[in-house]
C-alpha cells in the first residue's frame, strides 16, 4: 500500500498516519519530521530548511524531493505512506517519477478536509501540548496562505488521476479514523 495523507498544516495527518502505520504496518514517512530532525542536528539540509521553515514558507522543491527520494530507495517493495509530501505540483511530478523508476504508484491520497479556523486553534493547542514555541498565530495564517497558493492545486491533480479520496478532519479523532478506514479498505 502506498499512501499519501494531503490536508492543511493542522489538519490530524500525523494523528491518522499514526492509525494507518498500526492498522496497516506501513512505513510513514514525515516530511516535517525528517526536515525537523534535520535542523534539530545542524546538518547542512537542515539549517538550510530552517532559513524557510522560520519565515513559515514551503523548503524548496529539490531538497525535499532528494530527501524523499533517499528514503523511498530504502524501503524496496515495502508499503509506505506520505505525511508532508508533495506539497507542490511540482514535488507530485517528481514524485511519480521516483515511483515510476521503481515500478510502482501510488494506490490512495487521502485529502484531510479541515476548515483555517479550526486548524489555528488545533496548531495553537498543539504547541501548548508539546511545549512548542515555533508557530504564532500570524506563522499559522501565512503558513495556510502558502498552503493554499502551492499545495491546493494538488487537490486537483489527484483527483484528475483518480486517487483522491476526500475526508472530513473534522469531529472525534476515532470518528476520523473510521472515515479513513473505509477509504483503505475499499483499495
Amino acid at each position: 500500500m502506498r499512501l499519501i495523507l494531503f490536508g492543511p498544516p493542522g489538519a490530524g495527518k500525523g494523528t491518522q498516519a499514526d492509525f494507518i502505520r498500526e492498522k496497516y504496518g506501513v512505513e510513514h514517512i514525515s516530511t516535517g519530521d525528517v526536515l525537523r530532525e534535520a535542523v534539530k542536528n545542524g546538518t547542512e539540509v537542515g539549517l538550510y530548511a530552517k532559513s524557510f521553515m522560520d519565515k513559515g514558507e514551503l523548503v524548496p522543491d529539490e531538497v525535499v524531493t532528494e530527501i524523499i527520494r533517499q528514503k523511498i530507495s530504502t524501503l524496496g517493495e515495502a508499503g509506505f505512506m506520505l505525511d508532508g509530501f508533495p506539497r507542490t505540483l511540482e514535488q507530485a511530478k517528481c514524485l511519480e517519477d521516483i515511483l515510476t523508476g521503481a515500478g510502482a504508484a501510488i494506490d490512495a491520497v487521502i485529502f484531510l478536509e479541515v476548515p483555517d479556523q479550526e486548524v489555528i486553534q488545533r496548531i495553537i493547542r498543539r504547541q501548548k501540548i508539546e511545549g512548542r514555541q515555533d508557530d504564532t498565530e500570524d506563522l499559522i495564517k501565512n503558513r495556510l496562505r502558502v498552503y493554499k497558493d502551492q499545495t491546493s492545486p494538488l487537490k486537483d491533480f489527484y483527483e484528475g488521476t483518480g486517487v483522491l479520496h476526500a475526508v472530513e478532519g473534522v469531529g472525534e479523532i476515532s470518528d476520523i479514523a473510521v472515515r479513513v478506514e473505509g477509504v483503505l479498505k475499499n483499495l
